[in-house]
């Protein structure tokens, strides 16, 4: 593919609108490393990512919704059109679960040649306590008709992409949208959410990337046909090249991270650690199933971890390895396994979006 290093005029910052890359970064995905934000991995000590720390992606900009004259609306392919306030949706039967959400470009800044896009680097994750009330019972509620396949999210953010002004848009099959642990969510952590993260109401959806928990929630059509819209037809799909239809990007693939260990170098983030005992932790999780098994490497070396507790069905798994660091320079890895059989690949296959990266994590460290 040929290395494209500065962005042509006409381009308006579509899904894809350049090709991949071997270059540098090129300004605009710093711009928009700068507007999103990935979870420091030292994170991944809290149980639950405190709401400052949890990623974030905006698509174009965080909208201004006055929560007073905001109204949710339920149509389409119903018996009985719904038109909620917040007021109204806090009075539904509330649940609150521990979700990871992940963002389906994590990992695409590894990836070479490197998709255009947000450059993460494995950090675009958190886990989130989310309190709202089970979609479940509104769509009971509004009574589905029987031609209904599809739910179609809109969210209120707004913007060009792909040369198509639009607004924010995903769809699930009705089956999934069933599943009594997707809500729509009012609060994070225990809190109403922020700005950046939906309000007031969002939707979470357990399992899936991230880009399916539609924020900034403003109405919820049940069609008929398959939805075709820019974000479910064009974006978030596996392709091998441009204009492939390839296949929809959904469950989040099984991966497990390790918290950087020892001090890091302020330019390089090069690591460097003490010799003697070295207790190496981390998290797993699976759109898929449970995490079953964590392995380490140790230069190449696997070994087995040992699985700690779950923060919950949805949420991340705790782990732990311990390790006797001898001098010198050294690559630490890490590898899941989940109960679906899913184990994490030492190369991810390459895609031309740059989605679902769940390549093993690898770092150097230099013991001194």
């Amino acid at each position: 593919m040929k290395d494209q290093t500065e962005v042509p005029a006409s381009s308006s910052g579509g899904a894809h609108a350049l090709e991949p890359t071997y270059g540098p970064l090129l300004h605009e995905e710093l711009q928009l490393a700068f507007r999103n934000r990935g979870m420091p991995l030292e994170a991944m000590r809290y149980d639950l990512t405190p709401i400052g720390l949890h990623y974030v992606v905006v698509h174009w900009d965080i909208p201004a919704i006055d929560p007073a004259a905001w109204r949710l609306r339920i149509g389409g392919r119903v018996r009985r059109a719904l038109e909620l306030t917040i007021d109204d949706i806090r009075a539904r039967p509330p649940r609150t679960l521990a979700v990871t959400l992940e963002c389906a470009g994590n990992g695409r800044g590894w990836l070479r040649p490197r998709p255009v896009s947000l450059p993460w680097l494995g950090d675009a994750i958190g886990t989130a306590s989310w309190t709202g009330t089970p979609l479940r019972g509104l769509l009971e509620e509004a009574g589905l008709g029987g031609d209904a396949v599809e739910l179609v999210f809109h969210g209120a953010d707004r913007g060009i992409q792909g040369d198509e002004d639009q607004a924010y848009a995903r769809s699930l099959a009705v089956a999934e949208a069933l599943r009594p642990e997707v809500l729509l969510a009012y609060e994070m952590n225990g809190r109403p959410l922020e700005p950046q993260h939906g309000f007031p109401l969002r939707l979470v959806v357990p399992g899936w990337y991230g880009m399916t928990s539609v924020k900034w929630l403003r109405s919820i059509e049940a069609v008929a046909e398959p939805f075709a819209g820019f974000q479910q037809a064009v974006a978030y799909r596996y392709q091998q090249a441009a204009g492939e239809p390839g296949e929809p990007v959904q469950r989040m693939r099984v991966r497990a991270l390790m918290i950087p260990p020892g001090i890091p170098d302020f330019f390089s983030r090069q690591r460097f650690l003490e010799p003697g005992p070295a207790m190496l932790r981390g998290r797993a999780w699976s759109g898929s199933g449970e995490v079953e098994r964590v392995e380490v490497a140790v230069d190449g070396r696997w070994a087995e971890a040992t699985l700690g507790s779950s923060v919950g069905a949805f949420a991340w798994r705790s782990w732990s390895f311990q390790w006797h660091a001898t001098p010198g320079a050294h690559e630490l890895a890490c590898r899941a396994t989940d109960s679906a059989g899913d184990v994490q690949p030492l190369e991810a296959p390459w895609n031309y979006q740059g989605m679902g990266n769940n390549a093993a994590q690898r770092l150097a460290l230099t013991v001194r």
